[in-house]
């Protein structure tokens, strides 16, 4: 990363603490191995490959918890441009708004303005990787039966704040220069879920429909299928609670 781009993502910019794996641990040495993968500029198809002899829970798991550090931090950058009034609802687009549902006070899905969606949407990610029943830290604690799914809730939810900074934000990502890596953390979010079938198709169909909407210039993405799936825009959507 450039030196410019340390100084837009930097740890006071963090919209959440970052979870940390501890040294000496078999997932401490899974996340090293994931990040010695990316530094070495593998391709991010290869980079995100299960290696050989891991558990796909393990890999998953580690990859959560980076994909929750990253999207906190570029989240973190543009937080202050994210107000009640610029973004009234958390939405990816005109026709695709997000509303928040959880076990406690919001039952049904609920209406919520982007900075308010944004923190109960990290509160629960943050419980939910620091829960030691679902994300057990000791080597040879089991994982529970239902991780992938709430995995997959994590991950798909975490798809939303791309979707909103892409969509009402990208433009303060240009000006800090920072679309580069904001895209790559995208390609890489992207590959991972796609390898390992962690989000409803439907909700990164609609990917073409709102770049065409939006403009934006695309980067393509190697795939075998040709449609929304096979390009990553700077406009995203999709839909959901």
């Amino acid at each position: 990363m450039s030196m410019a781009l340390k100084q837009v993502f930097n740890k006071d910019k963090t919209f959440r603490p970052k979870r940390k794996f501890e040294q000496g641990t078999q997932r401490f040495d899974l996340h090293k191995k994931a990040q010695a993968s990316l530094n070495a500029g593998l391709d991010l198809k290869q980079a995100v490959l299960l290696p050989h002899g891991e558990a796909l829970s393990d890999w998953v798991a580690v990859h959560a918890v980076d994909f929750f550090n990253r999207i906190n931090l570029i989240y973190g950058t543009i937080s202050e441009s994210c107000t009640d009034e610029s973004c009234p609802v958390m939405s990816g687009g005109p026709k695709y708004e997000y509303r928040w549902q959880d076990e406690h006070k919001y039952k049904k899905p609920t209406a919520l303005p982007a900075p308010k969606y944004m923190n109960l949407l990290m509160d629960w990610i943050e419980m939910q990787i620091n829960n030691e029943d679902i994300f057990p830290t000791n080597v040879g604690t089991p994982f529970p039966k239902n991780f992938m799914q709430v995995a997959k809730k994590i991950l798909s939810r975490l798809f939303r704040v791309f979707v909103h900074v892409y969509i009402h934000h990208f433009d303060r990502v240009l000006q800090m220069g920072a679309e580069a890596h904001v895209n790559t953390c995208y390609k890489h979010f992207y590959y991972f879920v796609k390898e390992f079938n962690l989000i409803d198709h439907k909700e990164l169909d609609p990917l073409v429909s709102s770049a065409l909407q939006e403009d934006r210039k695309p980067v393509r993405l190697e795939t075998s299928r040709p449609d929304a799936a096979a390009l990553l825009w700077g406009g995203c959507v999709g839909q959901g609670y």
